[in-house]
């Protein structure tokens, strides 16, 4: 099932989703954007101290979050993200105003308590594991969800994504080993979201497989490589591997190739970058199939626009963390210690 890396298919006159499915992804995949764009200009207002995010990763991030069988428990899914992860939570109905509250470190952030970098999203009752800033370390994380969830003989699957150059990581391979043993696979969808580009070391030279999905053929795991700028081969395939891990009990990888839009974080100066857009050829797509009108796309962006402004007005007025609160969901029965003491 391993496939060919893909390009933007011309559907014809008869895409292969719903009207409806499609004119949902787009709303998503621009509310996204607009959220991530609007983080960046907290930034670099002087609001906030760091940017990291997933603009130019819409077309597979919001198809994944709808996909999602969500809520708590072994039976529902788990989700062990990236830092680009927004995109799918967006889908899966996280407010703007708490990627906002990360972003600008306030204590009404429920996530993190204000004391994490952007992006760094947990929802218990969504089965969302924290993400960590280390790179990659979700991956073996996620071998325990699965494994538990393996165990129970629940009916829920395990969801890990990482970008291109963390697979260099040692985690990234102790994944591949602990899900595929034979007589011990593990209902988990491996995914890569691969830009091409790791921080400013370009991709070409520092892998020595063709694609990074050929690594899963070592471990006899059905993998795919998809044009991750496209939503609609994005919601399709992730929708073949859902079906076939939920039905088998064994991972599936899934690498999508997709642009990284400004550039790593704010650390690269969070810029935008000329790469292929997957919201403007997304719209030029419906547009041509008569699936929605310009004035419509235009009216989204500036709804989300002016969400996320004022989510921002409202956060600015939030409390940050109070000091002694340091030790807050650190230690275990320690929920009011005197940080002093310590």
């Amino acid at each position: 099932m391993h496939g060919p890396i893909r390009t933007q298919k011309k559907w014809g006159a008869k895409l292969p989703l719903p009207k409806d499915l499609l004119r949902k992804m787009l709303d998503l995949m621009i509310k996204s954007r607009r959220l991530e764009e609007r983080l960046i200009k907290i930034y670099k207002a002087g609001e906030a101290y760091f940017w990291i995010g997933g603009p130019g990763e819409e077309a597979f991030g919001v198809p994944l979050g709808l996909l999602v069988n969500k809520g708590r428990g072994h039976d529902h899914d788990y989700l062990h993200l990236h830092y680009r992860g927004s995109p799918t939570l967006v889908a899966m109905g996280m407010p703007m105003i708490d990627s906002i509250r990360i972003m600008m470190n306030r204590a009404t952030d429920t996530s993190t308590g204000g004391k994490n970098f952007s992006n760094h999203f947990c929802y218990p009752e969504w089965n969302v594991v924290p993400v960590s800033s280390p790179i990659e370390v979700q991956y073996p994380m996620a071998i325990g969800t699965a494994w538990a969830q393996r165990r129970a003989k629940a009916k829920g699957i395990t969801i890990v994504t990482g970008g291109d150059a963390g697979t260099a990581e040692g985690d990234f391979a102790s994944c591949l080993v602990w899900s595929s043993r034979k007589g011990s696979e593990l209902p988990l969808l491996i995914t890569v979201q691969n830009n091409l580009w790791g921080i400013s070391t370009a991709f070409e030279g520092q892998h020595g497989e063709t694609q990074i999905a050929d690594r899963a053929k070592a471990f006899n795991i059905e993998s795919v490589v998809i044009d991750g700028n496209d939503p609609v081969e994005s919601y399709i395939r992730l929708q073949e591997a859902f079906q076939y891990i939920r039905k088998n009990r064994k991972p599936y990888f899934i690498e999508a190739r997709l642009s990284r839009l400004y550039g790593h974080s704010s650390a690269s100066g969070a810029n935008p970058i000329p790469e292929a857009d997957c919201i403007q050829s997304f719209s030029e797509l419906l547009l041509k199939n008569d699936v929605v009108k310009e004035r419509e796309v235009k009216d989204l962006f500036d709804r989300y626009e002016s969400e996320a402004r004022e989510a921002q007005e409202i956060v600015r007025g939030e409390p940050v963390p109070e000091p002694g609160e340091i030790w807050k969901h650190v230690y275990a029965n320690n929920e009011n210690a005197d940080w002093r003491l310590f």
